[in-house]
C-alpha cells in the first residue's frame, strides 16, 4: 500500500463516516422508532385476537414478510409517481423500512406476549385493571424484556439493510462509497473500508444490548 492509497482511504473514512452519522444512524433510529410502534399494535390485535383486525394483520406480515425488502423500495419509490405520489427518498426509506421492520417485530412481540403466563392478566383483571391496564403495566414490560435480544439483533440487522437505501438515491454510507470508488477506482479498498464502518456501528450496538440485557435481568430479579 503506497502512500497515496493510504492518503485516499484516510480522507474516504471521514467522507464515509459523515454520512454514516447524519443519514444511516437517523434513517435506523427513525425507521426502528416506527417499526416498533407497528409491531406492538399488529402484536397486541393478534394477542387479543380483535375480530377482522387479526386477519388483517396476518395478511399484513404475510405480504411483507413475503417480499424482498428491495422490492418494497422500488414499489414505493419508483412505483407510486406513476399514480401521481411523489415521496422524498429519505421519507420513501422510512416508510419502507419501518413497514418492513414493524413485520418481523411484530411476531416476535406476539411470541413474547403469548409466552407471559396467562395468570399475570387474570391477576391485574382481579385486581381491578382494565384490560387495558393490565397490558401496559404488567404483561409488555415483561414481553418486552422476553423481546429485547430478538429486537436488538433486528436493530442490528435494520443498521447493514439501510445500505439498500442507495438504490433510491439515498446517500448514505453506500451511496457515497459508490461516489468515491466511480472517481477513484479503489473498490476492493474502499468497500472493504465501509464494511468495517458497518462493523463499527453494528459492534457499538451489539455491546449496548448486552449492557441493556443485564440491566433488564437484574430489574427482573
Amino acid at each position: 500500500m503506497n502512500s497515496d492509497t493510504l492518503n485516499l482511504l484516510i480522507d474516504s473514512f471521514w467522507n464515509i463516516l459523515l454520512p454514516g452519522l447524519t443519514v444511516t444512524i437517523p434513517l435506523t433510529a427513525i425507521s426502528f422508532a416506527f417499526a416498533l410502534i407497528i409491531a406492538v399494535a399488529v402484536a397486541l390485535v393478534q394477542f387479543a385476537k380483535v375480530p377482522i383486525l387479526t386477519p388483517l394483520s396476518r395478511f399484513y406480515i404475510w405480504v411483507i414478510r413475503g417480499t424482498p425488502l428491495l422490492v418494497q423500495l422500488f414499489i414505493i419509490f419508483y412505483g407510486l409517481p406513476h399514480v401521481g405520489i411523489l415521496i422524498n427518498p429519505f421519507v420513501a426509506a422510512v416508510v419502507v423500512f419501518s413497514i418492513n421492520e414493524g413485520a418481523y417485530c411484530a411476531e416476535t412481540i406476539r411470541a413474547a406476549l403469548e409466552a407471559v403466563p396467562k395468570g399475570q392478566l387474570e391477576a391485574g383483571l382481579c385486581a381491578g385493571m382494565s384490560w387495558g391496564q393490565t397490558i401496559r403495566r404488567i404483561v409488555l414490560p415483561q414481553a418486552f424484556r422476553t423481546a429485547f435480544p430478538t429486537l436488538g439483533n433486528s436493530l442490528i440487522a435494520m443498521v447493514k439493510d439501510t445500505s439498500l437505501a442507495a438504490n433510491i438515491t439515498v446517500t448514505e454510507m453506500f451511496m457515497t462509497t459508490q461516489r468515491i470508488v466511480a472517481r477513484t477506482y479503489e473498490p476492493l479498498l474502499l468497500y472493504i473500508e465501509v464494511g468495517l464502518i458497518y462493523l463499527l456501528f453494528c459492534t457499538v450496538l451489539t455491546r449496548l444490548q448486552r449492557s441493556g440485557e443485564k440491566r433488564l435481568q437484574k430489574y427482573g430479579r
